[in-house]
Formats: structure tokens, C-alpha cells, sequence
């Protein structure tokens, strides 16, 4: 080992111990901002970094406002335990992708996209999205 971390492990890192008081200067644009499927329809949203970020990524569904949000990928491509398969994730760098294969009525939710990354992180008081997608029934 040479001492430095590739993305994915800098990413369980930064999952798992995460940072706060670093630069916070990356801009998420996530698209588009809200989109109506009919059941069994592919989903697909995207999120483009302003800079790159590895990927050190994580994707979020909420299903009610005020309801805690739901993890469904990590490290922006792996499926977090209990999720079904029909969530994927993709990318790295600035472009990442949220896939649902074959929509399901009870994927009607928010979606949030957040940064991670130990060098680009949130501080204190700032969680979640710049923007979020909505699949509405």
C-alpha cells in the first residue's frame, strides 16, 4: 500500500467517518426537477458535480416531507442492504446517474444526491440536496 486511498475506498471512508469544516465549494445540479412515470417505465436521474468528486456519492429516497430519508446507494454505484434491485447507481467523477430499471407505484418519492467526500464536505448545519427529483404516479 503506497499510503494513498483510491475513490472507493476514500468513499466507505468518508461514509463511515464523516468530515466537516472542509470546502464546500462543489455545486450539485441535479435533473430534471422532477419528472411523472407510469408504472413498470425506466427512471433515470442525473446529477452533474461541478467539479470532480470520485465517488464519493450517495443517493436518498424520501417518501413524505418530514419523514427520515431512505439510503438506497453508496459510493455511487452499490446498493445499500434491503434495497431492491431495481435501484442502480453509475458514475464517477462529475457525472452520476440514479437508475430505477422497472418503476414501481411505490417508488413515488423525493430523490436527494449528496457529496461525501472527506476533501468536499458539508459543514455543520447543511444536509442534503441542492435540488431534488420527485416521481410522481
Amino acid at each position: 500500500m503506497t499510503g494513498l486511498l483510491d475513490h472507493s475506498t476514500m468513499c466507505m471512508f468518508a461514509f463511515v467517518f464523516p468530515m466537516s469544516g472542509a470546502r464546500c465549494d462543489t455545486t450539485m445540479t441535479q435533473s430534471p426537477p422532477s419528472l411523472s412515470k407510469s408504472q413498470g417505465d425506466r427512471v433515470e436521474i442525473s446529477c452533474k458535480a461541478s467539479q470532480s468528486i470520485g465517488t464519493a456519492v450517495v443517493w436518498y429516497q424520501q417518501k413524505e416531507p418530514g419523514q427520515a430519508p431512505k439510503l438506497l446507494i453508496y459510493c455511487a454505484n452499490t446498493l445499500q442492504s434491503g434495497v431492491p434491485s431495481r435501484f442502480s447507481g453509475s458514475g464517477s467523477g462529475t457525472d452520476f446517474t440514479l437508475t430505477i430499471s422497472i418503476q414501481d407505484p411505490e417508488d413515488s418519492a423525493n430523490y436527494y444526491f449528496q457529496q461525501i467526500s472527506p476533501i468536499y464536505s458539508y459543514g455543520p448545519g447543511y444536509m442534503g440536496s441542492d435540488h431534488t427529483d420527485s416521481i410522481l404516479p
